[in-house]
This record gives structure tokens, C-alpha cells and sequence, in this order.
């Protein structure tokens, strides 16, 4: 115990667990009482915070020298060791660009969603029919209620087509605030960055080598891959599609999933999942199935918590 801050947790320890008095459990672990007794003046920042956020969010590549200077052109007054401080508490560091160029999503740490269709995960699988050709799957999940939301196969996939599938899915059950992918090629293309601008839907791109960040199209790729992949063989692409609607219905319908109490992710989503709107409102059709939760990210992460489901 080298710092007052591990000295207090120390002595609130004594007191609280063996009784003893202030003075008593200082004097046993070397701690000043007038550094015990200490409590914080420092003033609530949080309207620095929030506006150094935002200005952030609008200019991805402005460090924090930068981003005071804004600052005081807007009146806030405060010290540039004040300001990295917050800067840095606040996770909003400018990674250094180095080798190829790659799409940059959004800049803000990616936090649990607490509503159906809040945010969006996607990712490609593959596998090979019977006469040795390979096909790609295209699998969407909606991250809290843990519904999947398509599964297309075909033997190409490009940006376009994945911009036209999510058209059409977007119109049938309404446009997510964020999706989630990794940096492949088709969710990098031009055709995702205009369509993404274009739709005002925030795209969040996980760290390179860190499948960790989209755990959730992640445990939902092994479980697809487990329980239909892995046990059949697929005589034709229509013959692969058709299986895959089919295990998609079972899915959302009648499998249990285990982080849903459970319960089918389709039927979770009617009892208990808040439907988030564009305007930032919900509605919540009501029940008593407990909410997914997530363990803290790993250091490294540009993730606030990372996720880690059951399925």
C-alpha cells in the first residue's frame, strides 16, 4: 500500500470489517488520518467532458492540443494537463495510422446496447457443397436480443450485395443506430462507406486481430457452424439456402439460448426487449427476463466492455 487512495480502502476495510476505530486501523497500516479523512473539492467536469466528446466525434483525427484550442476559442478556460487528463479518461486517443489505408468507423467506445434493434452485428462464413464449390453466408444478429436477422448464401458476396441486403432488411424491421463489423474487404468497400453516410447509421469497425470486440456474430457463427455446417451436406446452393431458413426459423423460434434465460430470441424479444426508436425513445412491452451483461474489455480494447456471450 503505497498510494492514500490504497491506504483509505485499507482502513475503510478495518473499520468496516473488524470494528475497530479510525484512529486504531490508521495507526496499524501507516496511514495519515488527515489523508483518510480527505474528501475531493474537485468541481464536476462533466460539461467539459460531454463537449470534448463531441468535438471528438466530429474531428476523428484532432489530438487533445488541438481540440483545447477549440475549447478556448468556445470560452472554456481550463489547463492543458487538466485537458489531457480528461482527454484521456475519456479513451479518446487518435490511433497512428501505419500501412494500408482502412475504413475508420466510429470513433467513440462501443457500449452494450439496452434495446432490440440498437445495434447490428455481420459477418461471412463459408463452406463448400458436395461438388467441391465454396459459398459464402452472410449472417446478421441483432446484438441485444441475440435474433439473427438473415443468413444469406451465395458463392460472392460484395459491398454492393451486402448493401442491398441490408436495404431490404432495414425496410422490413427499421434501420439500427450501429453496426458492428470486422475490416474484410466487403464491409470496407466504397459502396458500405456511401451507404453508411448516405443512411446516417453509425459503423463501428473492431480492431484489427481482435475478434473479441464482435463476440456476439462471433458466438453465433459457432453455433451455426456447430449445429447445421458441420452436420450437413449441401447438395446445391438452393438446397444450402433452404436449410439455412429453415435452421434460422428454429433458431429465433424454439432454441433455447442460455443469456436470454432460456428463452428463443424471437420470443425474448416480445416479452422483454425495448424497441429502440431513431428519435432515441423506447417502448417496452414488459417481463422479468434479465438483460445480458459483459465483463470489462481487456487492456488494448477500444471497447468499454467487451462482449462476451453464452449461446
Amino acid at each position: 500500500m503505497v498510494t492514500p487512495a490504497a491506504r483509505r480502502e485499507a482502513v475503510a476495510h478495518l473499520c468496516d470489517t473488524h470494528g475497530v476505530s479510525q484512529r486504531r486501523a490508521c495507526s496499524t497500516v501507516g496511514a495519515d488520518r488527515t489523508s483518510v479523512r480527505y474528501r475531493s473539492v474537485r468541481p464536476d467536469d462533466r460539461t467539459i467532458r460531454d463537449r470534448l466528446r463531441e468535438m471528438a466525434a466530429e474531428r476523428r483525427r484532432f489530438g487533445y492540443r488541438r481540440l483545447h484550442i477549440l475549447l478556448n476559442r468556445e470560452g472554456i478556460r481550463l489547463n492543458h494537463k487538466k485537458l489531457r487528463r480528461l482527454y484521456r479518461e475519456e479513451r479518446l486517443q487518435v490511433r497512428r495510422r501505419g500501412g494500408r489505408k482502412r475504413a475508420l468507423g466510429t470513433r467513440a467506445p462501443m457500449t452494450m446496447p439496452q434495446g432490440a434493434n440498437q445495434r447490428w452485428s455481420l459477418d461471412f462464413l463459408s463452406d463448400t457443397l458436395t461438388d467441391s464449390r465454396r459459398f459464402r453466408i452472410l449472417a446478421v444478429v441483432d446484438d441485444f436480443t441475440r435474433e439473427c436477422l438473415c443468413l444469406v448464401a451465395d458463392t460472392s458476396l460484395s459491398g454492393t450485395r451486402v448493401v442491398r441486403e441490408l436495404g431490404r432488411l432495414i425496410a422490413r424491421r427499421g434501420a439500427p443506430l450501429t453496426i458492428v463489423s470486422d475490416n474484410g474487404t466487403e464491409f470496407t468497400s466504397m459502396a458500405i462507406l456511401g451507404w453508411s453516410q448516405e443512411a446516417r447509421i453509425e459503423w463501428h469497425y473492431i480492431a484489427p486481430g481482435k475478434p473479441t470486440q464482435n463476440a456476439f456474430i462471433e458466438s453465433f457463427n459457432g453455433r451455426l457452424r456447430d449445429e447445421l455446417l458441420n452436420e450437413t451436406l449441401f447438395r446445391s446452393l438452393d438446397h444450402a439456402r433452404e436449410t439455412l431458413a429453415l435452421w434460422k426459423d428454429d433458431y429465433n423460434t424454439i432454441r433455447p439460448h442460455s443469456s436470454l434465460g432460456n428463452l428463443p430470441p424471437a420470443i425474448y424479444a416480445m416479452l422483454d426487449a425495448p424497441v429502440m426508436q431513431r428519435d432515441g425513445t423506447s417502448e417496452r412491452s414488459g417481463g422479468s427476463t434479465p438483460r445480458p451483461v459483459a465483463s470489462p474489455s481487456p487492456t488494448g480494447s477500444n471497447d468499454q466492455q467487451t462482449l462476451l456471450p453464452t449461446g
